[in-house]
């Protein structure tokens, strides 16, 4: 029973049991223990041709995207019986259920397998909310956002959130209300004012069309993030995301000039996963601008990323040489 991809579920389950989804750490460990080779999905997944662990492909994600939606589009009564109730099932009833649901639905699941999942975690905007409390504080300049990595786009729309470290920090009849465990000071309450909203994806996502797909990469079990992705969703009509490649778009976006508007250019949990080259090229770019920012048109870079201490990400916020 030894392969690479076995060993990757069972990875991604310690991961997944870690951040709150005991439910989908126990799917994965199941699949891992019994997924056998015999219909398209199986064998497409044990064979997969490059590197399936969640550093590259993310394959057992992927998997487990694809089941939770076919549980959303109402696909397979026993597939959702099982998401519904799962302490109703023995390990076997549950292994099994998976087992006929993955043989069943070849193709939704082949065409789940086909991409990388895309996280649309809206509860990442509680540190765009605050940086733009601070920058707004900082400048009283009106804010243009550029986002690197930006999938559907559910954090574009960041100051329409309300933040719970005190009254003033979003609308607060906002459907969207993020609750962080926050420690230390708060920043100033100066609401920001975004005139333009701006971001790009190598695979951007439809908020209408691709809704489904937002929702399937929340884990199951996770309510409450189901639940602020689908209010995310409602508000974010107006929302466009352009295709294509983030440093190349970045750098026909630093060209803009900017009078009169703080330029915010912002990722999370995006740029990590960007070549080493596309790295270099697009800190070169933002070294450039940075030395060209003025009063008149500040810059500034907020990068929230992985940086191999944990729990959690780094945040770190910089600002155009010439604005300090």
């Amino acid at each position: 029973m030894n392969n690479p991809v076995r060993d990757c579920f069972r990875e991604q389950a310690d991961a997944c049991e870690s951040l709150g989804s005991p439910f989908t750490a126990h799917l994965l460990r199941l699949l891992a223990d019994h997924l056998a080779l015999g219909n398209p999905v199986a064998d497409h997944i044990l064979h997969w041709p490059g590197d399936p662990s969640y550093r590259k492909d993310s394959v057992a994600l992927r998997l487990v995207g694809g089941l939770h939606a076919l549980t959303l589009n109402h696909a397979d009564p026993d597939l959702q019986a099982l998401y519904a109730n799962p302490h109703h099932f023995s390990d076997a009833q549950m292994i099994a259920t998976l087992l006929a649901a993955i043989a069943r639905h070849p193709e939704p699941l082949l065409h789940w397998l086909s991409s990388a999942p895309q996280t649309n975690e809206v509860r990442r905007s509680a540190a765009l909310i605050a940086a733009g409390h601070w920058l707004t504080a900082r400048f009283g300049l009106p804010l243009a956002l550029s986002e690197l990595g930006a999938s559907a786009g559910l954090n574009l729309n960041w100051d329409r959130y309300a933040l719970a470290i005190g009254p003033g920090y979003g609308p607060a009849d906002s459907p969207v209300r993020l609750t962080p465990e926050w420690r230390g000071s708060v920043p100033p309450v100066a609401p920001p004012q975004v005139v333009e909203r701006r971001a790009v994806d190598l695979n951007p996502l439809d908020v209408t069309r691709d809704a489904v797909r937002i929702r399937s990469y929340i884990w199951a079990d996770q309510a409450h993030r189901l639940a602020l992705t689908q209010a995310a969703i409602a508000l974010a009509t107006d929302i466009h995301v352009e295709q294509g490649d983030a440093v190349d778009w970045l750098e026909a976006r630093l060209n803009d000039v900017m009078p009169g508007r703080l330029h915010l250019i912002y990722h999370t949990i995006a740029w990590q996963y960007f070549p080493k080259a596309t790295q270099l090229r697009g800190e070169a770019l933002l070294q450039a601008a940075g030395k060209l920012a003025s009063v008149d048109a500040p810059l500034a870079h907020l990068a929230m990323e992985a940086d191999g201490a944990e729990p959690g990400a780094a945040l770190t916020l910089r600002l155009g040489r010439g604005v300090r």
